[in-house]
């Protein structure tokens, strides 16, 4: 009986605790899975993959990430691009109280994420003996992509900036090699052929998700491998500058 007793006890104790710690949450305004709705992205690179659609279709593949986590509760991206299409917000790519307060209470979300393509270069090396057909140089050569996007997460009701980061993605490509615009990342991305152009995108997208994870659900110190990132990011950044 005392056995039965005890054991109803810290049954009774760990309820308590519980309730009082997902009242603690929620007087923080925290949430174990946060609703958020991804804009379209945007571009300040000269990118020859960027075409029209390509904004949408990176918003589509950051939103399927954010959902295989299972850490986001993420807003169709049907409700997002009618309330984007109202505010005319899928062209400008920016974000004020209004517009960011009414996104949040016709879809629900609680946070906007916006993703810019800041940075973009592609090289190549040992391409001897290509030839040019049809305007694509094929050789058989190494191709090399890196990608920048600048990501910002805000808050749908204030418009604060809460997260913001750069994320980058590298790849590179051995064998034949296609220069020229192909229908890799500006054509279909969902579907797009396996060029450094479309799988740095994609790591940089991965890199985005994972960061997005850390900072806004995770929290558990995985913040400090981001911010050593991002320092050593910042410090190729100068060094590039210092050179010209």
């Amino acid at each position: 009986m005392k056995q039965k007793y005890r054991t109803s006890m810290v049954g009774a104790a760990l309820a308590v605790a519980l309730t009082m710690g997902m009242g603690s949450a929620l007087a923080a305004g925290q949430s174990p899975h946060p609703t958020v709705a991804v804009v379209d992205f945007t571009n300040d690179t000269a990118a020859g993959w960027w075409r029209d659609g390509v904004g949408h279709q990176l918003a589509s593949v950051l939103s399927n990430e954010l959902t295989a986590t299972g850490s986001f509760k993420v807003v169709e991206r049907q409700k997002v691009g009618a309330v984007l299409d109202e505010q005319d917000l899928a062209a400008s790519g920016r974000v004020n109280k209004a517009t960011g307060a009414r996104i949040g209470n016709i879809t629900g979300a609680q946070y906007l994420i916006t993703g810019t393509v800041s940075g973009y270069t592609e090289g190549a090396s040992n391409t001897d003996g290509g030839i040019r057909v049809a305007g694509f140089r094929v050789g058989g050569g190494k191709s090399e992509a890196y990608v920048a996007i600048d990501l910002r997460v805000i808050n749908a009701e204030t418009s604060e900036v809460v997260y913001s980061r750069t994320v980058e993605g590298r790849s590179s490509g051995g064998g034949v090699r296609l220069s020229g615009f192909l229908k890799g990342v500006g054509g279909d991305f969902g579907h797009s052929q396996k060029t450094p152009a479309s799988k740095a995108v994609r790591a940089a997208i991965i890199e985005a998700t994972d960061y997005l994870d850390c900072a806004m659900v995770k929290q558990n110190g995985c913040e400090a491998k981001y911010a050593q990132k991002d320092q050593s990011r910042r410090e190729k950044d100068k060094d590039v500058l210092d050179l010209d």
